[in-house]
């Protein structure tokens, strides 16, 4: 049968295959117009995270070069597709659910149950400049003109996308709060460390002082005692740093090695000072005997008090981030009731609807009169 059996087909039967299709098609309306649930979706747009807004106290502390890579996730780490990630998860779907009650809103018996409904309900849509757009799909019941109010389904499609971002904040700041809580105590242990440290070296110079009198140190030794302290607290900074950084990354990481690295050379440098070296022109061992006894405690309380100011200055920082309630999230454009519904599109819904069932009934009147002519010429052939 070819193209122009199939349309002598349709021609001869087009009264009936349009009368089917405008009866079809009128019901398909109804069904459509004041049968089918509503459908209302309120977007709001959240604009990607600042580099550099993520980052720990800590880092200034230990060093911006490395720490750059780590403390409170990288830069990398803290983009858009995180918080995507974040508006996915079942975290987010729960506290959506017990902030709006929707356990009694959908008539499901548990949170779970409610939280991966919502979940189906979720836009998300992440552009290439990185700017979140979120919606959630509300629906009403059936016959919507009859039994649905419509603004109030409006308002509450804005109240789901709002809600939602608040969700991601809400557990981004828990996040922060929880690795600056990590820091903290941390910091709050070398703290403990440098001061029982610092107190016996402050014993000791005390106790050496009284013994032996005030010794006047030479200006010399002297600007050795602040050079060697300073690169003995860069060092206590690198070895705080490491130590931190190795209950978090493995030992290959990049990071790590560039710190092992770092603190090698320091303690080389050191170690020149120490004993000598034509790049110093004081080496402590050519101090006399006395002298150096003094310089050793001097500079040893230098160098404890100067890394006991820095933690102590960072302790107090990283408690304060702990304990902040700053928005972590900057919202670009709130979610405000839709002016319309998102579906159905009546209209379309109809004209294309009427389309596939002139097509349908098309296909079934075709079929129909082939098998009555392959009846007819087995008949003639009989």
């Amino acid at each position: 049968m070819n193209f122009h059996d199939l349309l002598n087909i349709i021609l001869r039967n087009i009264s009936f295959l349009l009368k089917t299709t405008i009866i079809s098609t009128i019901f398909l309306f109804v069904i459509l117009f004041f049968i089918y649930p509503l459908t209302y979706k309120s977007e709001i747009s959240v604009l990607p995270p600042e580099q550099g807004n993520q980052s720990s106290a800590l880092s200034s502390l230990l060093g911006d070069n490395v720490m750059s890579g780590f403390f409170y996730t990288s830069s990398k780490s803290f983009n858009s597709e995180l918080f995507v990630q974040i508006l996915k998860s079942r975290t987010a779907a729960l506290y959506v659910v017990r902030k709006l009650n929707l356990i009694d809103y959908y008539g499901i018996e548990t949170e779970i149950v409610a939280a991966n409904y919502l979940s189906n309900q979720l836009n998300i849509k992440l552009t290439k400049e990185g700017i979140i757009k979120l919606d959630v799909e509300v629906s009403s019941n059936l016959f919507p003109l009859l039994f649905s109010d419509k603004d109030s389904l409006k308002r509450f499609a804005a109240i789901l996308s709002n809600t939602y971002i608040e969700a991601l904040d809400s557990i981004n700041k828990a996040k922060l709060s929880s690795k600056a809580k990590r820091a903290r105590i941390y910091i709050e242990t070398q703290l403990i460390k440098t001061k029982s440290v610092l107190d016996s070296v402050e014993l000791q110079l005390m106790k050496f002082q009284n013994e032996n009198k005030t010794i006047s140190l030479p200006e010399q030794i002297s600007a050795a005692i602040d050079a060697a302290a300073k690169l003995k607290t860069e060092i206590i900074q690198t070895e705080i740093e490491l130590g931190f950084l190795r209950t978090n990354l493995r030992e290959d990481n990049q990071t790590l090695i560039a710190l092992r690295n770092k603190l090698a050379e320091l303690r080389e440098q050191y170690n020149k000072m120490q004993f000598g070296s034509k790049d110093y022109l004081l080496a402590f061992s050519d101090v006399p005997e006395l002298g150096k006894e003094i310089s050793g405690l001097l500079r040893d309380v230098k160098i404890q008090n100067e890394v006991y100011l820095l933690l102590q200055n960072q302790y107090y920082k990283e408690k304060i981030q702990e304990n902040r309630d700053i928005p972590t999230v900057e919202i670009l454009d709130e979610a405000i009731p839709p002016l319309r519904k998102s579906s159905p599109k009546v209209i379309f819904s109809t004209v294309v609807g009427s389309i596939f069932i002139f097509l349908i009934f098309s296909l079934f009147v075709v079929v129909k009169e082939k098998k009555v002519i392959l009846l007819q010429k087995e008949v003639k052939g009989g």
